[in-house]
C-alpha cells in the first residue's frame, strides 16, 4: 500500500536496556531482586525528532523489541496501521513469558500487545513534537489536569540480604505498614492507599488492613493478594473486610473463583490477572467476575488500546483504574496522558515511583505532589531523555548480572523451602 509520507520518518529505532535499583518488596511469588530491568525506546527520525517509549527489560522481551526495531526505519510515525503491520510481521506467533508482576497468562496476542505498546507510545511522543501538541491532546483531549495516584504499600525486608538498610526500613507487622503509609502520604500527599498482600497468612493481612483503616479513616484502601487464596479463604477475608476496602483485587485464581467471590463479597473485585486482554473480557463480563479492570498500557497494547478498553468498560458498567509495576518517568508520563484522556476515572492509579529512590532516565521526572501528577502541557509526553543517566543505568544493566525478573528463585536463595505456588492459603 503506497501513500504520500508527510510525517516524521523513522531513521533508526534504538532499544537500550537499563537496570533500576529495587527494594526487597515482598509479594505472593517471592521478593523483588536488587535490580529491576527496563528498556528505553528511541525512535530517531530523519528530521532530528526523537520519540520515547519505555517497557520491560527481560531478555525474551528485549529480543522481540530488537527484532521489531529492525523493521521500523522508513516508518511514518503518524501511520499507525503500518506500525501494526510491521510489528505483527516481526513478532509473528512468539509467546514470550510474562514475569512482570503477576499480570496473568501470556498469549501470542498479549506478547504482540506488549511489543506494540512502547513503539506506539514513542510514535505518539514524536507526533507531539512534530505538531506542538501533548499526547493527551493527540488522544482526544484532557478531561482533567491532574491525575491522582495511590500510595503503593508493601510488606518488605529492611534490606536485601547482605546489604544496608534502605530508607524505608522493614514492614512485616501492621504497625510498620502504617508507618510506611504515613511516611509515604506525608512525602507525596497520597489520598488513596493500596497494600500488596499474599505474603502473610490472611488473618494477619486482614489485621493490617484494619490497622490502616483506623490510621487513615478517610483514605480509600485497596488490597491485592495476587490470587494467593482459595475461593473459600477469599470469601472469609471479604466478609471480614466489609467496610474496610474500596476494592479487593484478584483474591483467587481464575474466572470461576473470582465470580464466586464477587457474588458474595461486600466490595467490588478488581483484576489485572484474569482479564488481561480483549479476548478475556466477554467471559469475565458474562461471569460477573470483575467489577474493575486495572488496565496497563504496557500489556494492553498502548495508549489508544487503553482508551478502547475504557469504552468497553463504560458500556458494560465496569470501573477502570491502572496497574503499575516498576517503571521510570517515560512510562509515568504515558500513564498520566492516558488517564487525562479517559472520560471516566473513578479510581486513583497505581504507581511504584516512590520506591525507585529518584532513579530515572529523564531530566525533570513527573512529580507526585498532593497525591497527583500534573498533566504536562509541553509537546509529546513532556519528558526529555537524560543521556548521562541512560548511559549510567545501561552500565548497571550490563554489570548487575540479571537478564529476567524471577522473584521466586531469588526468594528460594534466601528461603529454600519457599514454594511460590498459588493459591497458598
Amino acid at each position: 500500500m503506497s501513500r504520500v509520507r508527510t510525517g516524521p520518518i523513522v531513521r533508526q529505532a534504538v532499544v537500550t536496556p537499563v537496570a533500576v535499583p529495587d527494594p526487597p518488596l515482598l509479594n505472593a511469588v517471592g521478593v523483588h531482586e536488587p535490580w529491576a530491568l527496563r528498556a528505553v525506546i528511541e525512535l530517531r527520525c530523519e528530521d532530528g525528532l526523537i520519540g520515547l517509549g519505555e517497557t520491560y527489560g527481560d531478555a525474551p522481551h528485549l529480543a522481540l523489541l530488537r527484532r521489531a526495531a529492525a523493521t521500523l526505519p522508513g516508518l511514518d510515525v503518524f501511520d499507525g496501521a503500518d506500525l501494526q503491520r510491521r510489528l505483527a510481521a516481526a513478532v509473528g506467533t512468539a509467546n514470550a513469558p510474562d514475569r512482570h508482576g503477576l499480570t496473568g497468562a501470556t498469549t501470542p496476542a498479549k506478547t504482540l500487545a506488549k511489543v506494540t505498546a512502547p513503539f506506539e507510545i514513542a510514535c505518539l511522543d514524536a507526533q507531539g513534537h512534530a505538531t506542538g501538541r501533548s499526547v493527551a491532546d493527540l488522544l482526544g483531549g484532557r478531561h482533567r489536569d491532574r491525575i491522582p495516584f495511590a500510595a503503593y504499600l508493601f510488606y518488605k525486608w529492611a534490606a536485601h540480604p547482605g546489604g544496608e538498610d534502605d530508607e524505608w526500613g522493614p514492614a512485616l507487622e501492621p504497625s510498620e505498614l502504617v508507618d510506611q503509609a504515613r511516611r509515604m502520604t506525608e512525602r507525596h500527599g497520597f489520598a488513596s492507599l493500596k497494600l500488596k498482600g499474599g505474603v502473610r497468612p490472611p488473618e494477619e493481612e486482614l489485621e493490617a488492613v484494619t490497622e490502616l483503616r483506623r490510621a487513615f479513616p478517610d483514605h480509600p484502601i485497596r488490597f491485592d493478594p495476587n490470587a494467593a487464596w482459595t475461593t473459600a479463604t477469599a470469601l472469609r477475608f471479604a466478609d471480614g473486610a466489609e467496610g474496610l476496602l474500596e476494592y479487593l483485587e484478584d483474591p483467587t485464581p481464575g474466572l470461576a473463583g473470582m465470580a464466586a467471590v464477587a457474588e458474595a463479597a461486600p466490595m467490588p473485585l478488581a483484576t489485572n490477572m484474569c482479564a488481561v486482554g480483549f479476548d478475556d473480557l466477554p467471559a469475565a463480563i458474562d461471569a460477573d467476575a470483575v467489577g474493575i479492570v486495572l488496565c496497563d498500557p504496557h500489556y494492553w497494547g498502548g495508549l489508544r488500546a487503553t482508551l478502547q478498553l475504557a469504552g468497553i468498560c463504560r458500556t458494560w458498567g465496569l470501573g477502570l483504574s491502572m496497574h503499575s509495576n516498576t517503571h521510570l518517568g517515560i512510562s509515568l508520563a504515558a500513564m498520566v496522558h492516558t488517564a487525562a484522556a479517559l472520560p471516566d476515572l473513578a479510581y486513583a492509579l497505581d504507581t511504584h515511583t516512590p520506591w525507585q529512590g529518584g532513579a530515572d532516565v529523564v531530566l525533570r521526572s513527573p512529580r507526585i505532589e498532593g497525591g497527583s501528577v500534573a498533566v504536562p502541557d509541553s509537546p509529546g509526553l513532556g519528558v526529555e531523555l537524560d543521556r548521562d543517566a541512560l548511559e549510567r543505568m545501561h552500565r548497571d544493566y550490563l554489570r548487575c548480572g540479571l537478564t529476567e525478573r524471577d522473584d521466586t528463585s531469588y526468594m528460594r536463595r534466601i528461603d529454600p523451602d519457599f514454594e511460590g505456588t498459588l493459591p497458598r492459603w
